[in-house]
């Protein structure tokens, strides 16, 4: 029996109302919420704390649940946490995987982002509690 994927990212919002994104060294070089896969005996929401540390230096405290994506190529599940900065807001770069990592207005977003991070984005804005299930298929990137 195989264990299942899980993964957690977070959408931490500055007070203009933009999102923090890290720019990953590796792959197509994309832009992407701060998460990453989950370790061993570690929730989703402990993940997601983790992941925000490790790429960007900000504490967090985790917050509501916007969306599960079950993404059945991998099987695996992401979960995607609004998430408040608790410490010093200046985000750092701090890890070899991020080249960048900044705010950006939610209108003007960088590219090369994924059609995935784009939807985690505008799901975590309009939520629907009634739809917090999503599967998705393979990502189209947006150059």
């Amino acid at each position: 029996m195989s264990n299942k994927l899980m993964g957690a990212a977070a959408v931490i919002l500055n007070g203009e109302g933009h999102i923090l994104l890290v720019k990953h060294s590796y792959g197509k070089l994309n832009w992407e919420l701060p998460g990453g896969l989950s370790e061993k005996s570690e929730s989703a929401e402990e993940t997601a704390k983790r992941e925000v540390v490790e790429e960007t230096a900000l504490d967090v405290s985790v917050g509501r649940l916007t969306g599960i994506y079950y993404e059945p190529r991998n099987d695996m599940h992401h979960f995607v946490f609004l998430c408040q900065v608790t410490g010093n807001p200046s985000p750092q770069l701090c890890s070899p995987e991020i080249l960048e990592c900044k705010y950006w207005s939610i209108d003007d977003l960088p590219r090369p982002i994924s059609d995935f991070t784009l939807q985690r984005i505008r799901e975590a804005m309009n939520p629907d509690p009634d739809r917090l299930f999503h599967i998705i298929g393979p990502r189209q990137w947006l150059e």
